[in-house]
């Protein structure tokens, strides 16, 4: 099964053209979509595009670059959210020490906030974790959560790990079809196969063939042939192996509700 694990489907990028969008990508064999909120005002949004589509999960969190703007008591709200249920993860969240001017111990409290909530509702997490690694990875092991998916993972091996051992699976996506992006792809290579899901983050990170254009889900299938070639694997076991990843993690399987697919 074909999953794309991280896509913002109810970005303005999509507004005009989201159902043909999300049916070229089941065309080319997309089964399923994690569509993340980044910021209390899209959790409606995101909620919405899920209960008209069986193959669409959503994730409820506040990202790091949204937190200067937030308030504290946009958490309590995510608590209500996340309470009536539906949600497969908590996310997206995390940190962020590479843009400039997002204030770091802000983006800290937000993330253990939000880790607390994961953690009460029995949730995985989506995690944004750029240059923010070993600092996410303190917190993980201070607030245990079940598991999750490190979003764009672009860190070390001995990160990877770690992240691994705590219940994560690695995000992988358009980067790997740069050829200079040569870390990512040895690891992509490298790494466990049962530890790596894929992603799109549409309509963001476009591949090498849409640089400057809009990244859509149908790049999907391109990305699982592209691991499967740095894997000397075949495109199928990818999509095999992928599929039942994300499903493992995120305990949700597309047309069921979450959760169910917990045991599986």
């Amino acid at each position: 099964m074909l999953i794309d694990t991280h896509i913002h489907l109810d970005a303005a990028e999509f507004d005009a053209d989201r159902g043909q969008v999300i049916d070229a990508a089941r065309a080319k064999g997309v089964a399923g979509f994690v569509v993340p909120a980044v910021e209390r005002a899209n959790f409606d949004a995101v909620r919405g595009i899920a209960a008209e589509n069986a193959d669409i999960g959503f994730a409820l969190g506040i990202h790091p670059m949204y937190v200067m703007p937030a308030r504290m008591d946009d958490v309590d709200v995510l608590d209500e959210y996340l309470g009536e249920g539906g949600a497969v993860a908590v996310g997206e969240i995390g940190l962020d020490h590479f843009v400039p001017g997002i204030d770091h111990e802000r983006q800290l409290g937000f993330f253990v906030a939000q880790l607390k909530l994961a953690r009460r509702h029995g949730l995985p997490v989506i995690l944004h974790v750029r240059r923010a690694i070993d600092p996410i990875l303190k917190q993980l092991r201070r607030i245990g959560v079940p598991g999750g998916i490190a979003h764009a993972f672009n860190g070390s091996r001995q990160q990877a790990d770690a992240l691994i051992g705590l219940g994560f699976k690695l995000g992988f996506g358009g980067t790997m079809s740069f050829s200079g992006s040569t870390r990512i792809r040895e690891l992509a290579a490298a790494l466990p196969l049962g530890a790596i899901v894929l992603e799109t983050d549409a309509p963001d990170i476009p591949p090498e063939w849409a640089r400057g254009r809009r990244n859509e889900p149908a790049n999907l299938l391109r990305y699982a042939s592209i691991l499967a070639e740095l894997r000397s694997a075949t495109v199928e076991e990818i999509i095999a192996a992928t599929g039942r990843n994300a499903i493992e993690v995120l305990r949700w399987r597309p047309g069921e509700t979450p959760g169910q697919a917990a045991g599986d």
